[in-house]
């Protein structure tokens, strides 16, 4: 894990948004309350007595709030980049949210460069799968980066 202090802080912020972007996929939860709702007791929350590092609440807001805002501008580049016979609704749901949350930040987030942005996007699908679904990630990424950088 990086050890500086801000790029931690936004690691933390990319997993709690994937986190946030599950439930709204999964409970249809309105964006300002699903904001509020992480700023009250996820964000820098301890759970199982493993404190989660402090996450950048300005970029973890920008990266929920545009993904949602921006979901099927994100989805059409997402149906775009994957494999024949592949659909978004076939993919994993959290999947799913790694790939839009990624897909985001590459739209929008010019001041992260995009080597940087895919291998953060990346080391967030290895908390959740294996380095095989990994690299998928890191593919589908890049593939949307050479479109919209």
């Amino acid at each position: 894990m990086n050890s500086n202090p801000r790029s931690q802080a936004r690691s933390a912020a990319r997993l709690a948004a994937v986190q946030a972007l599950y439930q709204h996929q999964m409970e249809g939860t309105g964006t300002a309350r699903l904001l509020d709702e992480f700023h009250q007791h996820r964000l820098g929350m301890t759970v199982d007595e493993e404190e989660l590092a402090d996450a950048e609440v300005d970029f973890f807001d920008d990266i929920v709030s545009g993904t949602i805002a921006r979901r099927d501008e994100i989805d059409g580049h997402l149906t775009a980049k994957l494999a024949e016979g592949w659909t978004i609704a076939r993919l994993d749901k959290t999947m799913l949210q790694i790939l839009r949350g990624g897909s985001y930040e590459l739209m929008a987030r010019a001041d992260v460069p995009v080597a940087a942005a895919i291998s953060e996007w990346v080391d967030v699908a290895k908390a959740f799968f294996d380095d095989r679904e990994a690299k998928f990630v890191n593919g589908v990424l890049d593939a949307v980066a050479k479109v919209v950088r």
